[in-house]
Parts: C-alpha cells; sequence; structure tokens
C-alpha cells in the first residue's frame, strides 16, 4: 500500500466519528455570525449543548476540538469552556470580544 493510500485510510477512519455526530447538517447552531450578540450566542450555545446531550460522539468531538485548537462549540464545549480548562486558542471569541471593547 502506498504512504497516500495509508495516510487517505487513517485520516477517514479517525474522521468517521464525524458521520455519526448529532450535530451533522445543524453548523449554524455551532459556529457564531459574523457579530453575534452575547444574548443570540448564549441562546444558540444552549440549543447546541442540547444536541451535544444527546450525542454518542461527544466525547470524542471534545476531545478532537481540544487536541485540534477549534473554534466553535465542540463536544459540549464553547470556546471559552475548552480555553478555561486549560486548551488555549490563539484568541477566543470571549478574549477578542473582551480585548475589543
Amino acid at each position: 500500500m502506498a504512504a497516500v493510500e495509508i495516510i487517505s485510510t487513517r485520516l477517514q477512519t479517525e474522521d468517521d466519528w464525524m458521520e455519526r455526530a448529532a450535530c451533522k447538517g445543524l453548523t449554524h447552531l455551532f459556529f457564531p455570525t459574523a457579530a453575534e450578540r452575547p444574548q443570540a450566542r448564549e441562546r444558540r450555545e444552549a440549543t447546541a449543548r442540547q444536541v451535544c446531550a444527546s450525542c454518542s460522539v461527544r466525547s470524542t468531538c471534545r476531545e478532537f476540538a481540544r487536541d485540534q485548537h477549534e473554534y466553535g462549540f465542540w463536544g459540549g464545549e464553547s470556546e471559552d469552556e475548552r480555553h478555561a480548562a486549560g486548551f488555549r486558542l490563539i484568541a477566543p471569541i470571549g478574549v477578542r470580544a473582551r480585548s475589543a471593547g
């Protein structure tokens, strides 16, 4: 098997959990729109948290977001929650918003 085939197979296998995620097709709940207001963010994340609560791959999703320094709401965690847990981003949303004001 060629190296490219091995890498491709490995990547497909590692991301298989995404196909089983409860959030599939609900991207609008997990990533903010431009200039999202704090109240809208709270409502959006509360709805996203409900979707995550019933998801069979929530812990895998959370670990992926922490390891990959993802933005958005993943595995039942917001960027701010990952940041507070010690998983640093270059500029999490909350930090960007606080420094802009």
